[in-house]
């Protein structure tokens, strides 16, 4: 079950707000308990309820730990004016030079002039040269970096484009090979078979020629 969430304000009902201070008085002397065990740190908790009553946890000993307290706390204060002083030094350095920055940046974008004598006119008419001619050179340094990029480009293009040439070359050369031979092919096998017959018919006649007889003819069925 989820539970709700608790206003922090003081809770009305007498009886609710003894409960609560007994159940989170408990939950917080055992949680000391634990951060003095589990991360070996010395802990104290003083507690004192509505009626004056008194709950404490120390794990050094409470005496030990109130005075050692004391002496952190003497020695914080014997230092503490020289730092406070010093780090009140360093933030107003600071806020000065963000302020000159702030002004400086107005007058560099032509604002706030009016104040400006002749020397600081010249002085930001200086700087705005000195910008103008950074940005033109890193500009320029941006184009021939670009050029640069694309003049590679284009020759990777063209070493592309001239083996797809190359290629389509070959294919043409191969594919015109192929035609011619498809070509001749039929013609040579006819003139093959006409040479067969040719042959064939010869035989036949030079064997029918070759065959004598003697005597009266004959008659032959064939």
């Amino acid at each position: 079950m989820v539970r709700g969430k608790i206003q922090m304000k003081r809770i009305e009902n007498a009886t609710s707000r003894q409960v609560t201070f007994s159940k989170r008085r408990n939950g917080l002397l055992k949680k000391a308990y634990e951060l003095s065990v589990l991360c070996e740190s010395e802990v104290a908790a003083i507690i004192f309820s509505q009626k004056g009553r008194v709950y404490e946890f120390s794990s050094s000993g409470m005496q030990k730990t109130i005075d050692r307290y004391f002496e952190y706390k003497k020695e914080v204060l014997a230092n503490k004016p020289e730092t406070e002083e010093g780090m009140q030094h360093d933030i107003a350095n600071m806020v000065k030079e963000i302020e000159r920055i702030e002004v400086s940046q107005r007058k560099l974008l032509g604002k706030d002039l009016d104040s400006c004598s002749v020397d600081e006119l010249l002085n930001i008419d200086g700087q705005l040269k000195r910008s103008l001619r950074s940005i033109r050179a890193r500009k320029a340094e941006l184009f021939k970096e670009k050029t640069e990029q694309l003049k590679a480009k284009e020759k990777l293009l063209l070493e592309e484009n001239d083996r797809l040439s190359l290629k389509e070359k070959l294919f043409l050369e191969e594919n015109e090979r192929l035609s011619l031979k498809f070509r001749a092919k039929p013609w040579q096998t006819l003139a093959q078979q006409k040479g067969a017959t040719h042959n064939s018919q010869s035989s036949q006649s030079s064997k029918i020629d070759t065959e004598l007889s003697i005597g009266p003819t004959e008659i032959r069925f064939f």
